[in-house]
């Protein structure tokens, strides 16, 4: 599949928007099975994700950890689903937690992250939203590699897929 395609809608949003050669029930699975999540979402050489859990209902929460297998470091993400439509619509609050990775100051605010699924011809189409608190968290966010490494598991996903 093609790239990501990233860019900034607002001050404060960034759009992602990903297709995957794979029905929608497949990829939703695997945004909701933190067992399948972990597959994908460790891309990065050298990191892993020693927490994923995570419960895909309205109020349920979720917590993610990666650890740098060099030194140990980590961090990760926390948050609460404000709205889940089966194989079509999570949205859910994220915020940031440095852990001891030393990633610069990327804003400790809450973001809203909505991800929506559409299936055309058995390719499954992804756009994800971030919005940020602050135009000032956007760009720290961005100015850590982050959109790189989505594309990243983005085609570690794809190899999941295909599996």
């Amino acid at each position: 599949m093609k790239p990501a395609e990233m860019g900034t809608l607002s001050e404060r949003e960034v759009l992602v928007k990903r297709s995957f050669n794979a029905s929608v029930n497949l990829v939703w699975q695997a945004y909701t099975d933190p067992a399948l999540m972990r597959r994908w979402l460790t891309a990065i050489p050298g990191w892993s994700m020693p927490v994923c859990e995570m419960t895909t209902h309205v109020g349920g929460k979720y917590r993610w950890r990666w650890r740098d297998n060099a030194n140990g470091q980590e961090f990760g993400f926390t948050g609460e689903m404000l709205e889940v439509a089966l194989h079509s619509k999570i949205a859910h609050t994220q915020i940031y937690d440095t852990g001891d990775c030393d990633f610069g100051s990327i804003g400790g605010e809450q973001s809203i992250i909505t991800v929506t699924f559409n299936e055309t011809n058995g390719i499954t189409h992804v756009v994800t939203s971030i919005k940020y608190a602050s135009k000032v968290d956007r760009d720290a966010a961005m100015s850590t590699g982050m959109t790189d490494g989505m594309e990243m598991n983005y085609k570690q996903l794809d190899g999941v897929l295909a599996s």
